[in-house]
């Protein structure tokens, strides 16, 4: 459902989504169990982001007769994941979008100041043909999720959304600001963002439990 007062924004409330967003959430799951929540949840969110894919009539011979059927029309599809969390995302949408190409983009973020730095991006070629989804399982600033649609829109990429798990209201709203054109798709509005530019109550570093780093 559309947010009421972030245009930008659909938040994915199937109950599947939300009983796994509990189970990530929760800080006794183990770095096995949330890596496979992630990708089920990036399926679960990528089922409902590409409902508008446009389909065409396609001829088929059933066991009993011919039919029409309706597939996705020869769109080009990437996936670019945010480095590195966004790396836990690719594999659960990539079951839906199996012929997706996989871009990347690497952001990182000054601890202090909380902005974010593009230190890598690596595209496909033909960049104004296809449809991007930009992959972050947390947007809390909005810092890293601006940079990263910067880069894609200035590589020349006019149709961009953005999946996440987690947002916190500030992010969002930078999006919006920076990119009213790009759709957000999350699972949870979370409240706030806290001093460290963490988001609450939130997951904790998707990265570091993704990885198993601290």
């Amino acid at each position: 459902m559309l947010h009421p007062s972030l245009p930008n924004l659909t938040i994915l409330d199937h109950p599947l989504i939300q009983h796994k967003l509990t189970l990530l959430r929760d800080q006794t799951t183990s770095t096995r169990d949330f890596k496979l929540l992630v990708g089920e949840i990036a399926m679960l969110m990528a089922y409902e982001a590409t409902k508008d894919l446009p389909t065409e009539p396609i001829q088929v011979d059933t066991p009993l007769e011919r039919m029409t059927g309706r597939m996705v029309s020869d769109k080009k599809l990437t996936l670019v994941p945010i480095l590195r969390a966004g790396l836990g995302m690719v594999d659960g949408v990539a079951q839906l979008l199996p012929t997706a190409r996989v871009g990347h983009i690497g952001v990182s973020r000054d601890e202090s100041s909380l902005e974010a730095t593009r230190y890598y991006a690596k595209l496909p070629s033909d960049r104004s043909d296809r449809d991007y989804f930009v992959l972050d399982p947390m947007l809390a600033t909005g810092g890293s999720g601006t940079a990263a649609v910067t880069t894609l829109k200035t590589a020349g990429a006019r149709r961009i959304k953005f999946l996440c798990i987690v947002a916190a209201p500030e992010g969002v709203r930078r999006m919006l600001e920076g990119h009213p054109d790009v759709p957000v798709f999350a699972a949870a509005l979370d409240r706030e963002l806290n001093q460290q530019g963490f988001i609450v109550p939130g997951l904790g570093d998707a990265g570091d439990r993704l990885f198993g780093t601290r």
